[in-house]
């Protein structure tokens, strides 16, 4: 899949996101990156998503001036699981909402 239509696809779930999450995401970018960090590879993970930063149930007034928090999406370990287009968008859509889960400061348990 291009790059560019992954990402129209990575801005539709965004926008489907409900409001009551869409409305407080504040300070954080997501960005598509072909590939996940080789240390990762090394471990023999395979990460879809990952969210860099500090949760919104952890933040304070030290907290006004970091950098944003960070959401990668790792597009050719999404492509490689899964088998159409169709399915492709719904990977997104759910690699999006955990990653978002944990900028919100669910654990992985709670996003299960």
């Amino acid at each position: 899949m291009e790059k560019n239509e992954f990402q129209k696809l990575l801005i539709e779930a965004l926008e489907e996101l409900p409001a009551q999450f869409k409305d407080k995401l504040q300070n954080v970018d997501i960005v598509i990156e072909d590939n996940m960090p080789k240390d990762f590879s090394k471990r023999g993970n395979i990460l879809l998503g990952l969210y860099r930063g500090i949760p919104i149930k952890k933040r304070s007034v030290w907290h006004s001036f970091t950098l944003p928090d960070k959401i990668t999406i790792y597009k050719n370990n999404i492509e490689k699981i899964c088998r159409s287009n169709e399915e492709i968008k719904r990977k997104i859509a759910e690699v999006v909402y955990h990653e978002i889960g944990h900028h919100f400061g669910l654990s992985e348990e709670e996003l299960r």
